[in-house]
């Protein structure tokens, strides 16, 4: 502690002229914001940077060190700070990712139902929200189409006859969530919302409600670590409902 009663702690981080450590930068400005007079040590070649990790044998910089015990690097900080739970309590699973997706496809639906209609609730926005959702989706799917697929193989009943479906899937979903968006070729967007979405909500409750089997969903992509279940039901579900709605739309109004 610094003669102010300022709390001090040392950082090592690396700054050299072809790489600025962001973890580093990361870990001062942690420190900072917790209160922390930070004395910044820059490791400016790889050989201190080297010379320093062997002699507090460890493998990774930055480093932090608070009252004369070493924290660790940057994730250990936030576990330090009681940001995160220690590693042996951290869950592999996280639903944060199509939280994400949801909140901003409702935001975006509100958003172009207040710049076409004036107000936000409106029927549109429902479907703009849904249509938008299958959209974003879809292009979680698409950044690794073959990863996407595989993981969708453990539960898909269609993907499992024929494998190729697993490949064309996030393009079917993209396909229809355009168009639903757009308000256009609803011949074309409902029966492909409605076939993949059948498919899907069939697959998804054999696996979970009737084979008990936990298993990852494929939904926002092959890296995902959304457990397989009510959320990735309730994907289908929308897509089910776009796929009747839609047609019966065009009759009713």
């Amino acid at each position: 502690m610094a003669k102010d009663g300022t709390r001090t702690a040392q950082l090592y981080r690396m700054v050299m002229r072809d790489h600025l450590c962001p973890y580093g930068l990361k870990s001062k400005d942690l420190l900072k914001r917790r209160g922390f007079e930070v004395d910044d040590h820059h490791l400016t070649t790889r050989e201190e940077t080297d010379a320093f990790m062997e002699d507090q044998g460890v493998e990774t910089t930055p480093q932090t060190f608070i009252g004369g015990e070493r924290v660790g690097g940057y994730d250990d900080l936030r576990v330090y700070f009681e940001i995160d739970p220690p590693p042996e309590a951290q869950s592999d699973t996280s639903y944060r990712p199509v939280i994400a997706i949801f909140a901003v496809a409702a935001l975006l639906a509100l958003g172009l139902s207040w710049n076409q209609y004036g107000t936000v609730l409106t029927l549109r926005a429902l479907e703009w929200f849904i249509s938008l959702s299958m959209t974003i989706l879809a292009i979680q799917k698409l950044q690794n189409v073959e990863s996407f697929s595989t993981m969708f193989l453990n539960y898909d009943l269609l993907a499992r006859r024929w494998v190729p479906y697993g490949t064309i899937y996030p393009f079917g979903e993209a396909l229809a969530g355009i168009l639903m968006t757009a308000g256009i070729l609803a011949w074309i967007s409902a029966p492909v919302a409605l076939f993949i979405g059948t498919v899907g909500a069939v697959s998804i409750f054999k696996a979970v409600y009737i084979d008990k089997r936990e298993l990852k969903c494929a939904c926002v992509g092959g890296s995902s670590s959304v457990p397989l279940g009510f959320v990735s039901l309730t994907e289908s579900l929308m897509m089910m409902a776009m796929g009747i709605w839609m047609p019966l739309k065009a009759f009713l109004i």
